[in-house]
């Protein structure tokens, strides 16, 4: 599934990949394979891959386009970029600027790209390689941030040197194409942050509304749809766990059985749907073609890469 209508607004998921190849007790460190087994049944084939085990997570953004403006939710991991993890180093082949293609919009035509947190697999099409330069890939887009997420990075980045915050995020900066805003800033009416602090200290979630219906793009608030299940379960970059941990309960909290939209960045196709209570904690109940209202213009598909 690609594409969900909201009202006057419609939301695409722009797949950079999406492969089973992580473990559950590494990305959890504080959970054991024991703590696992009551959760397997239910999370496969989806999130969990039904041989290895591996957990999946995509890679994505999500593209929202309202009346007004084109507008994309984080950027993913980028092409020719120096990255630890062996599935991001120096990728190749533009398949996230395909699938944006795909979506039907080019790179000038983005007007806002929204950053949740600039981590690594974030922000990584915020720019592309030129003649050797690191160029921003939306020319005409503004880049919107936390002020106060860009002020922490500068200071790490100035303590301890990081690729992406290089090749990605100051760029950007140089080229002027940033505005450095509150966690709770407005873009309009229907476009606004939400501040989700904890996995990063100033981590914010993007919500949209149109005409009484709504949607949240999660960012990295949860990465699993087990954390539903499990909202104290913390994965291993979040930056403060006991916060990460306060605000996902609160999230999930606030937007179950609300009818609001839950744009899931990392849970497993189709990603989106609806948190329901479950119990003592929540489930995740995903949208189906059938609750989605597509649009003819894309075909109601999966994209997949790289799972068995």
């Amino acid at each position: 599934m690609l594409r969900h209508n909201l009202s006057d607004i419609s939301i695409d998921r722009i797949v950079e990949s999406e492969n089973a190849d992580i473990d559950p007790t590494f990305f959890f460190p504080e959970t054991t394979p024991e703590d696992w087994a009551p959760h397997k049944s239910w999370l496969k084939p989806l999130a969990m891959h039904a041989e290895s085990e591996m957990l999946i997570l995509p890679i994505q953004s999500w593209l929202v386009q309202t009346q007004h403006h084109m507008i994309l939710v984080d950027t993913c991991v980028g092409d020719d970029k120096k990255r630890e993890r062996p599935h991001w180093h120096m990728k190749t082949g533009a398949t996230f600027l395909a699938r944006l293609a795909e979506a039907g919009v080019q790179p000038e035509e983005v007007d806002f790209v929204m950053c949740t947190h600039l981590h690594a697999d974030h922000v990584g099409w915020h720019t592309r390689l030129i003649d050797g330069r690191w160029l921003p890939t939306f020319p005409n887009a503004k880049y919107v941030m936390s002020k106060n997420e860009w002020a922490f990075r500068v200071a790490e980045h100035e303590q301890n040197p990081m690729e992406h915050f290089a090749d990605s995020v100051l760029p950007i900066v140089t080229a002027d194409r940033a505005i450095l805003v509150k966690s709770d800033h407005a873009l309009d009416d229907e476009v606004s942050f939400e501040p989700t602090p904890g996995h990063t200290p100033h981590h914010m979630s993007v919500r949209l509304a149109s005409n009484g219906n709504n949607a949240v793009m999660t960012g990295d608030v949860m990465h699993s749809s087990a954390q539903c299940a499990e909202p104290t379960w913390a994965v291993r970059p979040d930056s403060d766990r006991e916060l990460a941990r306060q605000t996902r309960r609160a999230f999930l909290e606030r937007y179950c059985e609300s009818g609001t939209l839950v744009c899931a960045t990392h849970f497993a196709s189709p990603s989106m749907g609806e948190i329901i209570r479950h119990g003592g904690a929540f489930r995740f109940e995903y949208l189906t073609e059938k609750s989605s209202s597509l649009s003819r213009r894309c075909p109601a598909q999966t994209i997949v890469d790289g799972l068995t």
